[in-house]
């Protein structure tokens, strides 16, 4: 398809999106499915809209930026198909949201009329022990997968991601780092099936899909091919005891310790990852730079520290500091010197998350809006050769020009070494040390306010640009950036190739070929969808 026919479908698209009244979508809806769907959707009228919305907009800088025009919240898969086809009947969009916490809100918010396709709902989980997998709802979140395995073993757990309220449809399909990824590879690495809604209503398994589709779903972003339904999930053999602990040091005072890292924590044996997070801490004058290296071990104390006394003996990490009862509220307490805690793989993933390893499993369900606004702009990097002591100089000077601000280091290596970067979407393998998160955040978003710490966040990044990967300069889908680009109006192929590359590098080119074939006529889109393929 041209660009002249593409910007016809799109005017088009808008021209009955324009036509269309309320009362013609519910009435479609009513038509086109056997049971009452109307009865999980919701208008701006509705007495559950603003809950449902509020609840979904979990990146507070997003609120209220725009209202879908109707929420769709299906209890079962079959209450889909109507809401695709009805929605492409009178040309709405639909925005596909399954946790809410993407960076730039895009699956719910847009300028064009659209339908907020809610997954929430979807959210069960079937646990097979005897064939070590678990199928997991789009809808559930990371919390609900891992109280699902932790209930029904002690020796098995998934290779997800550190937030537990993030959606599964979103975190699997965009990749899933998390801090078992050096022994076991990412989220994406462990998908052995899938069910995914395509533009047509059909629901497909691996069996059915054609066109590479189960290979661009897993890293190369669900929502631009179709609804990702379920995940079927391989499930990984963890030891009963791991270990975990943090240990802070002053930035000044170890930047020595920072390059040491950089060497050696993508080549450690894969049982043990060590990021590191670089923020302020203080006040006035007395305002630093701190190094927290936060650490799991898949085994035992007794095997983890003599292995630091080799690799970090600036930790000074023994063993009776292991053994010492919590104090105190993680989520609360300063960065302390160090600690460290003997726990079970679950209580690895609440401790990642500042709670306490023995906290009740039920913290991993909570579903609350939290009550103190938070706002902030994230974008990413990965490095592939060591950072210069002139770069690390910068980094704190510019730390300490933000209030708060937030560097995150991910150490790459071991599983995802052995992984091709063509074998998934996802192409960040050997040849990487490292990915950076980086954060900003503030607690009053109005233009001012907000239009600064964007200023320095894009100060951050230029200023970073010697020292990180180029030729492109990648990054992470899942922490997803809109200062890259977006798609224009004609969702050109040309244009989306510069920040989709950065994504993606060169599996961007056969993404798009999947597009073209799966959603010929570009129905799910949004501001960072994979376009159609066009050669020119």
């Amino acid at each position: 398809m041209g660009n002249l026919q593409i910007i016809c479908v799109l005017l088009f698209s808008l021209f009955l999106a324009k036509c269309y009244s309320r009362e013609d979508f519910l009435r479609c809806l009513f038509k086109s499915s056997e049971s009452n769907v109307t009865q999980n959707i919701y208008t701006p009228n509705s007495l559950t809209y603003s809950s449902i919305l509020k609840y979904a907009q979990k990146h507070s800088r997003w609120v209220n930026s725009s209202q879908p025009n109707f929420i769709a919240s299906p209890t079962k898969e079959s209450e889909i198909k109507p809401v695709i086809l009805c929605a492409k009947k009178l040309g709405l969009q639909i925005k596909i949201k399954s946790g809410g916490h993407d960076y730039e809100g895009i699956s719910y918010r847009s300028e064009f009329p659209f339908v907020m396709l809610d997954l929430s709902n979807l959210n069960k989980t079937e646990i097979d022990l005897n064939e070590e997998t678990i199928w997991v709802q789009a809808g559930a979140t990371l919390g609900q997968l891992y109280y699902a395995i932790a209930n029904q073993s002690n020796v098995h757990g998934f290779p997800g991601g550190i937030c537990f309220s993030v959606g599964t449809g979103g975190l699997i399909s965009g990749g899933g780092l998390g801090t078992m990824m050096r022994k076991f590879g990412l989220a994406a690495d462990n998908v052995v099936d899938a069910r995914v809604m395509d533009v047509n209503g059909n629901i497909l398994d691996r069996k059915k899909m054609k066109n590479d589709l189960f290979w661009a779903i897993r890293g190369g972003g669900g929502a631009s091919f179709g609804v990702i339904l379920a995940w079927k999930l391989k499930l990984v053999r963890v030891p009963e005891k791991v270990t975990v602990f943090t240990v802070c040091k002053k930035f000044d005072d170890n930047q020595n310790l920072i390059l040491k890292w950089e060497n050696i924590a993508h080549q450690l044996p894969d049982k043990l990852v060590i990021r590191v997070v670089i923020q302020n801490d203080g006040t006035g004058n007395d305002k630093y730079v701190e190094m927290r290296f936060q650490a799991l071990y898949l085994g035992p104390v007794d095997e983890l520290i003599p292995l630091l006394k080799e690799k970090f003996p600036e930790f000074d990490l023994e063993k009776k500091d292991c053994l010492q009862a919590p104090v105190g509220d993680r989520s609360n307490r300063s960065c302390i010197n160090k600690e460290c805690r003997e726990t079970s793989w679950i209580g690895s993933v609440l401790y990642f998350y500042e709670r306490e390893t023995t906290s009740s499993l039920e913290v991993l369900l909570k579903e609350s809006i939290p009550k103190q606004k938070s706002y902030y702009k994230g974008t990413s990097d990965f490095v592939k050769t060591q950072i210069s002591e002139s770069g690390w100089e910068m980094v704190e000077r510019l730390l300490l020009e933000e209030e708060s601000p937030r560097i995150i280091l991910e150490p790459l290596g071991g599983k995802l070494d052995e992984i091709s970067e063509s074998e998934i979407p996802f192409p960040h393998r050997k040849g990487n040390l490292y990915n950076i998160q980086y954060l900003v955040y503030w607690h009053d978003n109005n233009e001012n306010v907000s239009s600064q710490k964007i200023a320095w966040m894009r100060k951050l990044y230029k200023e970073m640009e010697p020292y990180v990967a180029n030729s492109p300069r990648t990054a992470y889908l899942n922490y997803r950036d809109l200062d890259f680009g977006s798609n224009d109006d004609d969702y050109s192929y040309s244009k989306a190739k510069i920040w989709g590359e950065k994504y993606f590098n060169c599996n961007f080119e056969r993404l798009a070929k999947v597009k073209s074939k799966v959603d010929p006529n570009n129905f799910f889109r949004t501001e960072q969808s994979i376009p159609l393929y066009q050669t020119y």
